[in-house]
């Protein structure tokens, strides 16, 4: 007997709890995680810089992998296989205090990302829009905001004594409950025979609509994660490793993250997807020259508010719009978008690498991050509205 399809706003809970398990539980716990490492002595600053960087190796090739299996019979294959990934790699972060170790799951960690940050809403806006609520999808988003709040609250837990590896607990023994619940929901959703087709499309993803879409997001990419990757550490050395704003940096963006993507997830309904973008990275561009122009005690903390409240506006409302442009690519459309993200990810971390071997100190690596948001401001200035109908 089939299984009954899920209430859509269930839907959109279930792919907003994986987005929390995968991308706050696994990917940027890192960032709150990363001086208290470094003071632990299990990493230098170097050593974390390339630990991210090997993350966003991982979540490239995750979003390679998904560009290849789109279908929605690979999607429920997939999605299930990353997510078990992503639980394993937690659980042998708690394991080890090995640098090649931490390097090895790190990758693997990212991969699973990848893929899960891919697969899962792709494939609920399809499912969505066969319902014809496709403006919901945006809320999934939702749970990647409340995943980085707790991962502030869960890389330094009150009354518990942890240390280096076992610093990883919190997170991992969370996201098994959560994984397990959300890939239950979403393997009930069913799409028409019509619909898988249209899904799995073979036409060219760059064209001249698409193509200016895709040269933003690769800036936002690169402009978003160096503040991510490095707020808490950059606030550690230049205020100094016992300065509030060590841990409170992270915590003002996960908590101005919380209602980012339902705030953007309205004015893309309002303003239009693509004016709500230019408006978007307008805002990661102040925010990055605040922290970089700024007396620190008021930049960081800005730079945190104004990118907590804007970065997951970006993922979204590039999403939904790309989609409006190419209405029959649906998944492979999102892995193409993700995966041009997740390559300019890892240049950033690369970058600040090569700016420190050179004798550079870390936050003037945000001067490339500021760049790279003009960067994309101005291509999206050169994208089309999509008609009423392509929508």
């Amino acid at each position: 007997m089939p299984r009954s399809q899920p209430a859509p706003s269930t839907a959109v809970v279930a792919a907003a709890c994986l987005l929390l398990v995968v991308h706050g539980l696994g990917r940027f716990i890192y960032t709150p995680l990363l001086p208290l490492l470094v003071a632990d002595d299990q990493l230098t600053v170097a050593q974390a810089a390339d630990l991210a960087s090997w993350n966003y190796v991982g979540y490239l090739l995750g979003a390679l992998a998904a560009i290849r299996w789109h279908s929605p019979q690979q999607l429920r294959i997939a999605i299930p296989a990353a997510l078990g990934l992503h639980c394993l790699t937690l659980l042998g972060l708690t394991q080890s205090n090995e640098y090649a170790s931490l390097l090895a799951m790190r990758l693997l960690n990212g991969v699973s990302n990848g893929m899960i940050f891919v697969m899962v809403p792709a494939l609920l806006m399809e499912w969505l829009a066969v319902r014809q609520r496709l403006a919901l999808s945006g809320l999934a988003y939702l749970g990647v905001g409340c995943g980085l709040v707790l991962s502030g609250v869960l890389a330094n837990p009150p009354a518990l004594d942890l240390h280096a590896a076992t610093r990883w607990w919190p997170a991992a023994l969370l996201s098994l409950p959560l994984a397990v619940w959300g890939a239950w929901i979403l393997s009930g959703m069913a799409l028409p025979p019509e619909q898988q087709q249209q899904t799995i499309a073979k036409r060219p993803l760059f064209d001249r609509h698409s193509r200016p879409l895709f040269l933003a997001y690769a800036g936002a990419g690169l402009g978003y994660i160096l503040p991510m990757t490095f707020l808490p550490l950059i606030a550690s050395l230049q205020l100094g490793s016992q300065h509030p704003l060590v841990s409170q940096s992270w915590l003002i963006l996960a908590f101005a993250t919380l209602p980012s993507a339902w705030v953007w997830n309205k004015l893309g309904q309002l303003m239009g997807d693509r004016n709500a973008l230019i408006s978007n990275y307008a805002i990661q561009g102040i925010s990055v020259f605040a922290a970089l122009l700024l007396p620190s005690a008021i930049g960081l903390p800005l730079c945190a508010l104004l990118m907590g409240s804007s970065f997951l506006g970006a993922v979204l409302l590039t999403q939904r719009l790309g989609r409006s442009l190419q209405p029959n690519q649906g998944p492979r459309l999102s892995a193409a978008l993700i995966a041009l993200y997740g390559l300019t990810q890892l240049l950033a971390p690369w970058f600040a690498r090569l700016w420190l071997d050179m004798g550079g100190q870390l936050p003037d690596t945000l001067w490339l991050g500021a760049i790279a948001l003009i960067w994309s401001l101005l291509w999206m200035l050169t994208v089309r509205e999509p008609s009423s109908a392509s929508r």
